[in-house]
């Protein structure tokens, strides 16, 4: 059987790699000077950043366009049995339902639309690991059955600069009564039943940076083989730097540098600075 594996825009996987591992991406798109803009097609991280500086409104965002995954789904089931298409979490986009909803417009294949939960790089090594089982010929239940283990062994954590964008955007969700206080400080938020929360409050940036370290130093204790990424929004020196120290104290985990990208980067903003491990 061969299986296809499709991801969206927000997982960032460098364009290399997606050809490499013949992973489809589908764009979501960012709303800007009343102009649309596909993700990683036509807009990029370092020009998003740079533009948004001189708006006055802050940029929206929208997912693909059922019709879009139509069009993909449908190309694919020309020469694939299955499709695995791996989406940014439901509780913050309707993107993974635009798959769930064209996968039963399509005949002459099977999809198994894929939501990770998550987003960014964590969603990234999530297509990435079903790429090279599919490469193998495993069958679609073999993928989703790593990805579930991916899914289980998956920590993320990260901290906003500005808070006004989240704020803007809707997607704090139960932290909204809190935004009050947590404009003053630098929270750390992670996902938690598929929306983002607050995990703790925190003064400073660099004291944020290191409790995100302790915690992967919790599970980097344990001895288990893991794989993390360092995610950052337009800020690659820190994270290059942040790397270096990292790898220094934790050596038996495979550090990553990855970013947030347009999508994403409208409602966390710039200098935000975040990492996700998994199982390696």
């Amino acid at each position: 059987m061969k299986t296809a594996i499709v991801t969206d825009s927000t997982a960032y996987i460098p364009k290399e790699i997606r050809e490499e591992l013949n992973i489809h991406m589908i764009p979501l798109s960012v709303i800007m000077k009343g102009e649309t803009y596909e993700e990683e097609v036509d807009l990029f991280a370092d020009q998003f950043y740079e533009e948004v500086k001189q708006l006055d409104k802050l940029p929206t965002s929208s997912q693909p366009s059922t019709g879009k995954f139509i069009e993909l789904f449908e190309k694919l089931a020309k020469d694939h049995d299955a499709i695995i298409s791996i989406h940014l979490s439901s509780g913050i986009s309707g993107t993974y339902q635009g798959a769930v909803t064209a996968g039963t417009m399509v005949e002459g294949v099977k999809v198994y639309p894929y939501d990770s939960e998550i987003s960014c790089m964590a969603q990234g090594f999530y297509a990435i690991d079903a790429a090279k089982l599919a490469l193998e010929g495993k069958s679609p239940e073999e993928i989703l059955l790593r990805l579930n283990e991916l899914k289980a062994s998956t920590r993320a954590y990260f901290m906003a600069d500005d808070l006004s964008h989240l704020q803007r955007g809707g997607r704090l969700s139960s932290a909204q009564a809190m935004i009050g206080s947590l404009l003053k400080i630098k929270p750390l938020l992670h996902f938690v039943d598929k929306v983002i929360v607050p995990f703790e409050k925190i003064r400073t940036r660099k004291k944020a940076m290191n409790r995100i370290a302790e915690l992967l130093g919790e599970d980097a204790a344990k001895g288990i083989p893991l794989k993390a990424s360092i995610i950052h929004a337009n800020r690659e020196e820190e994270a290059m730097e942040w790397k270096s120290e990292l790898e220094k104290l934790y050596p038996n985990v495979d550090f990553s540098i990855s970013y947030f990208g347009p999508v994403i980067g409208t409602h966390i903003g710039e200098g935000a600075m975040g990492l996700t491990w998994m199982l390696k």
